[in-house]
């Protein structure tokens, strides 16, 4: 790595994107994190410890599973699923949330804070907190909770505390929002557990580091499998937490695609600009007047006007293709999936999905796609039943 590369990971830039745009109180909160950060990630004993939790609570290594009646079903690329919904949780936001609150600990919070979008977030983080003892608060959209009630339900009976963000549009973006404003206000107590590969430095390079782990078993499973790498590795795209974690240990293997999906109702990737959101440059969606954009996808975890430095990064370079699938396209895929491999994906994974479903028929029976499954769908089946009931 050159001394300019050195850098540039040093000050949290992706290339023109990244950085910390915040007040100078805030800052220093940030520069302590991220050299304890840098300090803790090389520490045996820290390494050690997220190792543990990781196979003793999370349940890692899970598996890569063929998609086998998909797969005759489609007749061209075999299709693999790395089942993060196996996760105690279920989702992929638990890696993240262990290594953070590990750091947490060895830094003396007395209490965390973080933001949710369909939940799965603050269920991590409030079953970590309960774990640890340390007292939580999480912040999600008023909208959000009515769209996810029973993963609110799932946080308060853990012990955290929900508050309903009743600004702006009530959806993720201004839980975040929320969620900073409180960083400010208590930092000298509080940790801000963030969920995704967004925010100011250093978390985009921390949350992308604890994710890494689903692509480092992925790459070797597959190798055990195939013996050779996958022609495509496919996520979804919202922040972009869990397409970072699956793509980055492919990301110097030029041979392998990197596709990430977008809802179509929030294309940041595909039709943002860069701009400054949260305290960070991004490919941002923004309105006439500059502001960020209102957005909506049927999966309230997608549901952002920005999305991770490092993405807007990879698709500027053109490392990774960022594509777009519609609601109805994932409604489709989500129903595919629980009928043809017994697996009932999230509405985010399932945008993945969809676009698996597009991409495999194209490909020889040679190629191989690994699609990321984020998490399961036992927090959307209420909400796709109504979606279904309103269709007939």
């Amino acid at each position: 790595m050159s001394l300019e590369q050195k850098v540039e990971l040093q000050e949290g830039f992706f290339g023109e994107f990244g950085g910390s745009f915040v007040p100078p109180a805030l800052q220093n909160v940030l520069n302590d994190l991220a050299e304890q950060f840098n300090r803790y990630k090389e520490d045996e004993e820290f390494i050690a410890e997220y190792k543990h939790y990781l196979k003793e609570f999370v349940g890692r290594e899970n598996p890569l599973t063929y998609a086998s009646n998909l797969t005759d079903k489609l007749g061209g690329a075999k299709i693999y699923l790395k089942r993060e919904d196996l996760n105690h949780t279920g989702a992929h936001k638990i890696n993240n949330v262990i290594g953070q609150i590990l750091l947490a600990k060895r830094m003396g919070a007395t209490r965390i804070i973080a933001e949710t979008g369909a939940g799965q977030h603050g269920v991590a983080t409030a079953t970590a907190c309960a774990l640890f003892g340390i007292p939580c608060t999480i912040y999600m959209g008023k909208l959000d909770t009515e769209r996810q009630a029973l993963n609110v339900f799932r946080m308060e009976l853990l012990g955290a505390k929900v508050v309903a963000v009743n600004k702006g549009q009530g959806r993720l973006k201004d839980a975040v929002d929320e969620a900073l404003n409180d960083l400010v206000e208590n930092y000298e107590n509080t940790f801000y557990l963030m969920g995704s590969v967004v925010g100011p430095h250093p978390f985009p390079t921390m949350v992308k580091h604890f994710q890494a782990i689903i692509s480092e078993e992925s790459k070797r499973q597959i190798l055990e499998k195939e013996g050779k790498l996958p022609t495509a590795v496919i996520a979804c795209v919202g922040g972009g937490s869990n397409a970072i974690g699956a793509f980055a240990h492919y990301i110097d293997e030029q041979s392998v695609r990197l596709i990430g999906v977008e809802p179509a109702e929030a294309p940041s990737l595909t039709q943002g600009v860069p701009a400054v959101i949260h305290g960070f440059k991004c490919l941002t969606l923004l309105d006439e007047e500059g502001k960020p954009q209102p957005t909506y996808s049927i999966a309230a975890g997608l549901d952002y006007p920005g999305v991770g430095p490092e993405h807007s990064h990879l698709k500027v370079s053109d490392r990774a293709e960022y594509v777009t699938v519609t609601g109805a396209e994932t409604l489709a895929a989500f129903q595919e999936l629980s009928q043809s491999e017994g697996i009932i994906p999230a509405l985010e994974s399932a945008h993945a999905i969809a676009h698996a479903l597009k991409l495999a028929p194209t490909l020889s029976k040679e190629d191989i796609l690994i699609v990321n499954l984020s998490g399961r769908g036992d927090k959307d089946v209420e909400q796709v039943f109504e979606m279904l009931s309103e269709q007939k």
